[in-house]
C-alpha cells in the first residue's frame, strides 16, 4: 500500500477524480481518500510513481509518495 500526501483536495469532486486518475491507471486499485488529512491510500501492484503521475495529471501536486 501507498500513502501519497496530495495538495488541492477539497471536496467530493477532487475525491472522484484522484480515484478516477488512480483507477486509469490500475482498474483493480483500492483508493482511500482522507480531505482532511490530504492524503490518499493506494492498494495497488502499479509502481508509486505512476500512480503519482496520475495524480499529478489529474491536476493535484503530489510533494512525498511513502509505501506501507
Amino acid at each position: 500500500m501507498y500513502t501519497l500526501q496530495v495538495e488541492k483536495m477539497s471536496c467530493g469532486h477532487c475525491v472522484k477524480a484522484v480515484t478516477s486518475a488512480v483507477q486509469t491507471i490500475d482498474p483493480q486499485a483500492t483508493v482511500q481518500v482522507d480531505l482532511a488529512q490530504k492524503t490518499v491510500k493506494v492498494e495497488s501492484a502499479v509502481p508509486v510513481d505512476r500512480i503519482a503521475a496520475a495524480i499529478v495529471d489529474a491536476g493535484y501536486p503530489v510533494p512525498a509518495a511513502e509505501a506501507g
